[in-house]
């Protein structure tokens, strides 16, 4: 029997996954800057703390050379 929100769910990863070539860095990147977007917080494991880190959103690419400019 067949669940028609898993084959859905299916669907969507696969065009997704074909969008950014099966690059899974790229994916997580994508996801990440939809979480930043919506205002949401980006977290990461860090290993060696043993918990959860939140993740910064980097500057947009005008900023950073104008910081570095600096």
């Amino acid at each position: 029997m067949r669940d028609p929100v898993v084959e859905e769910v299916r669907r969507i990863k696969e065009k997704l996954a074909a969008k950014f070539n099966y690059d899974i860095h790229a994916i997580a990147e994508d996801a990440r800057q939809h979480q930043w977007d919506w205002g949401g917080k980006v977290v990461r494991w860090d290993a060696k703390r043993e918990r959860f880190v939140e993740v910064k959103k980097p500057a947009a690419p005008g900023r950073r050379k104008a910081l570095a400019g600096k």
